[in-house]
């Protein structure tokens, strides 16, 4: 049914409401003498209200609105159009009997006009849900809600609406709070605690389950989905709370639970005073700006309005994409956004561009990563990870930059590889510098990030796509994760922090196995365990079983900020990593990763404290 055809229907259930309310009225008044009032008055009253209640109609869209999701906003329309229509018939009546009006009449023709005019818009959608809904819902699958509240409410609703084209049909919630227990929301019941999953699914045949609470902590979804986890159902989540406080909650925003909702942390507030101050309308350069981590620096960093944001790096395509990404934001047109290509390998170049647009900032996230690779490519790792540091650095230090932050890695405590020795290698050059440079100098130290190129989330997933089996090194195996927007905005917070030195170390949480992952993502991709083999494949060159973010003796007591510690630093030679660059390409791949390690492992004395 068109818009024009439904009005036209509307309109004519509506005048014959109001043109035979007044008369249905006055006989409910005065059933029994027609003498009471004048026939003519009465005529003229239903005439008006006839004519000034399709005006109030109008004025509040009673004709424009979606009844099929008539709610209580859509009654106080239907009460304020009303209530005016016999306002004004009654002050006309006044004026044409002799300045008397039939108050008695007017107010049960004003009840009747509600309870008809609202009655024959809500009758339909009452049918509708009870009636036509369930029998649409044969075919669809049989949900259950975790969270009776104001997110699992709009979802039971919108479920049982039948223009709703999911293939889910609810059939009951479970919620924690005792006084929702056996209460009935949108005509689904609340059956059980969380708890009580396991046994309410078998129950109740449920084929699908809808987390719908937004406001969870990460500990608390946790322990939702290892209850889910012993079900057959499939599970999905509401996104965010914004979502809700926005009233954008919505089947259609429903999204699986991914095991970087499990993983990831409660979200920290940053502490935007601090950072505005050092980043907003200036200059901030980012190297490594296509990967992983420095595109996601650069994103964090659009909201506060740099004057200028400098997007470096070595591959043209990550560069050219990130740079198309950033110019949608709202701020672009605030921000100069500025790609740069060049290689941190490459001194002159870095020279150049720091020169030319002398940064306030410059967060180093450019670097070789990847574990396994950087044990078969220890030259290059040298190259990239230590010289490429120098170099950033030391332009940093010619040109005056206020602060210079180095994305480091837990890979640098304790190394056993190549990537982390080099690593440590390159905080020892920064905290080198930091003893004479006007620069202030700090590196910011966390574990894995989800979802980072050469992450063993994708490949995991990758894998259990292809059918498994799914491959662990190790079954004792721990890392410590953090997603890649908590690292990004915690590594801008501890550059706004700096006062030269540091070596800042996020607080990663509790370790991780990594069978387990594989384990939670096996199950979230809707198989059971004994459906995709687990296979364990020994630990790669450099591998360690465990990570560690300080040594024993390296951190400083207490919080510097929410997951923010500062560790102790330890003596070095810097006269041993001037050797090394002078001299690397003349060591084999053995020699050279053992030359890291005695410059990494010397002097490992006394320990003093970062300026």
């Amino acid at each position: 049914m068109n818009f024009r055809t439904r009005m036209i229907y509307i309109f004519i259930l509506d005048s014959l409401i109001v043109s035979f309310a007044i008369f249905i009225a006055h006989w409910l008044v005065y059933p029994h003498s027609s003498h009471s009032y004048n026939d003519t008055v009465i005529i003229i009253t239903a005439l008006c209200l006839l004519i000034f209640h399709h005006v109030y109609a109008i004025i509040y869209n009673l004709y424009n609105k979606v009844w099929a999701y008539a709610s209580v906003g859509e009654l106080l329309a239907i009460i304020k159009a009303v209530t005016l229509t016999i306002l004004t018939a009654g002050v006309i009546q006044f004026l044409i009997n002799d300045f008397v009006i039939y108050r008695r009449a007017l107010l049960v023709t004003w009840m009747l006009h509600i309870i008809l005019i609202g009655g024959s818009r809500f009758a339909w959608r009452v049918f509708r849900d009870r009636y036509i809904s369930k029998a649409n819902g044969v075919d669809k699958k049989r949900t259950l809600i975790v969270g009776a509240g104001a997110a699992g409410a709009m979802i039971a609703r919108q479920l049982n609406n039948e223009h709703n084209h999911s293939n889910l049909y609810p059939v009951a919630f479970v919620d924690d709070s005792p006084s929702k227990q056996r209460m009935q929301i949108y005509g689904v019941p609340v059956v059980g605690k969380v708890k009580h999953i396991p046994e309410i699914v078998e129950q109740k045949q449920i084929e699908h389950i809808v987390i719908a609470i937004p406001s969870l902590k990460k500990s608390e979804l946790q322990k939702i989905v290892a209850y889910c986890n012993k079900t057959k159902a499939k599970v999905q989540m509401l996104p965010k709370i914004e979502d809700l406080a926005e009233g954008r909650v919505s089947v259609s925003q429903l999204k699986n639970v991914e095991v970087e909702d499990l993983l990831g942390r409660d979200p920290v507030e940053l502490d935007i005073r601090s950072i505005e101050s050092s980043v907003t309308g200036e200059t901030v350069m980012v190297t490594g700006a296509g990967g992983s981590i420095g595109s996601e620096l650069c994103r964090q960093l659009m909201p506060f309005k740099p004057k200028r944001l400098l997007l470096v790096g070595h591959g043209e395509y990550s560069i050219y994409e990130i740079n198309n990404e950033l110019k949608k934001f709202d701020e672009a047109k605030e921000v100069e956004i500025i790609p740069l290509i060049g290689d941190i390998k490459d001194c002159r170049r870095m020279e150049d561009i720091v020169g030319t647009y002398r940064p306030k900032i410059i967060y180093h996230a450019a670097a070789h990563k990847h574990v396994p690779l950087m044990e078969e490519n220890p030259h290059e790792a040298v190259k990239n990870n230590v010289i490429g540091t120098k170099n950033v650095a030391e332009a940093a230090d010619k040109f005056g930059v206020d602060t210079f932050v180095l994305v480091s890695t837990d890979k640098a405590v304790n190394p056993t590889n190549v990537m982390g020795a080099t690593k440590r290698i390159a905080e020892m050059i920064i905290q080198t510098l930091n003893e004479t440079s006007k620069t202030k100098y700090v590196a910011v130290r966390f574990g894995n990030v989800l979802g980072s190129r050469g992450s063993v989330i994708p490949l995991f997933k990758k894998q259990i796509a292809e059918g498994g089996p799914v491959t662990v090194t190790d079954e004792r195996m721990t890392r410590y994760f953090m997603t890649i927007p908590e690292a990004s905005r915690l590594v801008i917070q501890a550059g706004s922090l700096a006062k030269g030195g540091e070596i800042f170390v996020l607080d990663m949480g509790e370790p991780v196995k990594i069978v387990d992952l594989a384990k939670n993502l096996i199950k979230l991709s809707g198989y059971e365990e004994d459906e995709i083999e687990i296979v364990f494949t020994g630990i790669r060159p450099g591998e360690k079983l465990y990570e560690e973010l300080l040594n024993e003796n390296e951190i400083m007591p207490g919080q510097v900020y929410e997951k923010i510690y500062v560790g102790r630093t330890v003596p070095f030679d810097p006269g041993q990593i001037d050797e090394l660059i002078e001299h690397f390409l003349d060591y084999d791949n053995k020699q050279l990763k053992d030359e890291l390690m005695n410059i990494v492992y010397a002097n490992r004395g006394e320990l003093v404290t970062a300026k």
